[in-house]
């Protein structure tokens, strides 16, 4: 769904905020060429890069291979996940204290509507910016527009100091983008292949993309390219701002770097801690993070996970966390364990067959997206009676797929 929006989604963008997190202060690092490295295990594509290889061409997303050859003096610096989490978490709350509903969209880059603001700050734009400016305590660039990606592209082209500010509605936003190059759709996660397939059909430009047609671009690129050509034209989906929550962490310093059955020991002293933390008001758990700081090196180490449904039974959370401590790239000597977010109170939880139908339903319309996702579009199927009085029991029912 894409609607029309006043002037007033605000964009808040700290340049290179994952680069600068990982040099943690070595201002000098980020003057040379330098990205982060790939994370172990993981696909082997760089991170954020600094402007000096940049300006070889390297990007973020860009293969690895590709990037040296572009770039043979690249530095790799290593990735520091759990520092960029806790960040990243203390910048959200730091807009949320002067009373915005953020969107968080990757570490750097946030959104919110300042129209619920005006009147608290001065009643103009230039109030709630200064104001979300003394928040956050450092360089940040602003962006104004009517929809979040001309809010983004506003942000680009906007100085520490001064902020970018597109007045109107999606047709102003529009032109605006019109002179954008497509490389600012890396921006978002499910276009961040886009703009390079783009570029080699001679498309370099936002206003480019946005004169072809809608059937054009749905017949090379598909759904990626009918979100790409609208948001080239101005639109866009509206915000979704978080829920404000209260952040519960625990963590245990580990006496000599551990792995193995040392590692499960400690997990299970978090979860019996954070089960035991009042702030938790018997809430129960739906998604928690478990973050590691590694010996080699210094780096870290994050792992979100999401349970199937709320948990705080403390053997059940043990044997959905266990498995992820094999993950962990190198021997710990600090393990986190941090709450991402609440379910339901453990008194309000219900069981399945005192749910109303329709919730029972929604829970197996879910239950067989998750089970296909995982092994395939036949793994869940239903039986369906065909001949009951068969004496061949072949005939009697055949497996069918199971509507979701």
């Amino acid at each position: 769904m894409f609607v029309s929006w006043s002037a007033n989604i605000v964009c808040a963008l700290l340049p290179r905020f994952r680069l600068a997190t990982a040099a943690r202060g070595r201002s000098e690092l980020l003057r040379a060429p330098v990205a982060i490295a790939p994370e172990p295990g993981g696909a082997q594509q760089v991170g954020e890069a600094s402007p000096a290889a940049e300006a070889f061409g390297v990007h973020e997303g860009m293969r690895l291979g590709e990037a040296l050859a572009r770039c043979p003096q690249l530095l790799l610096l290593p990735g520091d996940p759990a520092g960029i989490a806790d960040r990243w978490e203390g910048v959200l709350v730091a807009l949320e204290s002067v009373g915005a509903a953020v969107e968080p969209e990757r570490p750097g880059l946030v959104y919110f509507d300042a129209r619920g603001l005006l009147r608290l700050y001065g009643g103009g734009q230039s109030g709630v910016l200064s104001a979300a400016r003394r928040a956050l305590g450092q360089p940040a660039r602003f962006g104004v527009a009517p929809t979040r990606f001309a809010a983004l592209a506003a942000a680009h082209r906007a100085r520490v100091r001064r902020p970018a500010i597109i007045a109107g509605g999606n047709r102003q936003a529009g032109e605006f983008l019109a002179s954008q190059p497509v490389t600012l759709l890396r921006e978002r996660a499910e276009l961040a292949q886009l703009p390079e397939a783009l570029e080699r059909l001679g498309i370099s430009t936002l206003g480019e993309l946005a004169q072809l047609s809608a059937a054009a671009v749905a017949d090379r690129f598909g759904t990626v390219g009918l979100r790409a050509h609208e948001l080239a034209r101005g639109g866009d989906a509206p915000l979704r701002p978080r829920a404000p929550s209260v952040v519960v962490r625990e963590s245990v310093e580990l006496p000599e770097a551990s792995c193995g059955f040392q590692l499960e020991r400690a997990l299970q002293l978090l979860i019996d801690r954070l089960l035991a933390r009042a702030d938790r008001r018997g809430r129960s758990f739906r998604s928690v993070a478990l973050s590691a700081v590694l010996v080699e090196r210094g780096g870290t180490w994050r792992e979100q996970v999401t349970f199937r449904e709320a948990l705080s039974d403390p053997v059940r959370m043990r044997l959905a966390l266990a498995p992820r401590l094999a993950l962990i790239p190198a021997p710990a000597q600090v393990l986190r364990l941090a709450v991402e977010r609440f379910g339901p109170p453990v008194a309000q939880a219900r069981g399945m067959l005192e749910e109303p139908a329709d919730a029972r339903r929604d829970r197996l319309r879910e239950a067989v997206r998750q089970t296909r996702a995982a092994a395939g579009a036949e793994a869940a199927l239903r039986v369906l009676t065909v001949d009951p009085g068969s004496r061949l029991p072949e005939r009697r029912a055949v497996l069918t797929p199971f509507e979701a």
